[in-house]
């Protein structure tokens, strides 16, 4: 290693700023993750799959991680990472982020153990609280039908987010209603649904860490008809 080299626990966000890097906790399947990387900077998706496969012209790689990220030519190596939780680096994929696309990490683990490293954390570093529902700071509220078209908030209207961050939102029902929420990013004219929350209770949560863009929250009545509040922090 160079001796010049200042080794950081941080990854770029791809919009003038960091993202703290405090362990290498597995995220599990579905969850949210992000990566950097060279060409395409900072993109979002979820986990799909573990320990899956992927055959390139070289050959087929056992034991990397699918997501829903995607990725283009040169971001291989960069550093994918779950809230404040280092996931891995890029090995590959397909597609690209116009249309879409599947790209898969190495885990960052196995490479650790497996060349005798130690990643550099943050120790002051402070996880967001993906659990609390007090004290967010936005709100939206409405009724909804059962049999209704969703409804869109805030008020509708898209909000924007200029930077990297996490996105919390939680939803409060009426009692005996199942209202389920999701949380939608737009990639140039349509709509993509990157965070669900779908349980059969009236109150439902979502925590998603996603790139700078434009956001909104879907309310669906699964049954049932009543009023809602929708409370939200943006990054």
């Amino acid at each position: 290693m160079n001796a010049n080299w200042l080794l950081r626990p941080v990854v770029n966000n791809g919009s003038g700023g960091t993202v703290p890097v405090a362990g290498s906790r597995e995220a599990i399947e579905g969850a949210s993750v992000c990566r950097s990387g060279s060409t395409t900077d900072w993109q979002c998706g979820v986990i799909r799959q573990r320990d899956a496969s992927v055959t390139y012209p070289q050959g087929t790689v056992f034991g990397v991680t699918r997501t829903s990220v995607c990725a283009e030519a040169g971001d291989s190596g960069g550093s994918f990472i779950s809230v404040d939780q280092a996931q891995g680096v890029t090995s590959g994929g397909s597609g690209d982020c116009v249309d879409g696309g599947i790209t898969y990490f190495q885990p960052i683990n196995e490479m650790l153990t497996t060349y005798g490293l130690t990643l550099v954390t943050d120790s002051n570093a402070v996880p967001p609280d993906e659990s609390a529902c007090t004290g967010l700071p936005k709100n939206a509220t409405g009724v909804l039908n059962e049999g209704d078209q969703p409804v869109y908030e805030p008020a509708g209207q898209p909000y924007k987010t200029t930077v990297a961050g996490l996105h919390t939102g939680c939803l409060d029902a009426d009692s005996g209603i199942d209202f389920d929420l999701f949380l939608e990013k737009r990639n140039g004219s349509a709509w993509s649904t990157v965070a669900t929350s779908d349980s059969p209770n009236p109150d439902e949560k979502i925590s998603y860490t996603g790139a700078p863009g434009c956001y909104r929250y879907r309310v669906v009545s699964a049954s049932g008809s009543g009023s809602y509040k929708l409370t939200y922090k943006t990054p």
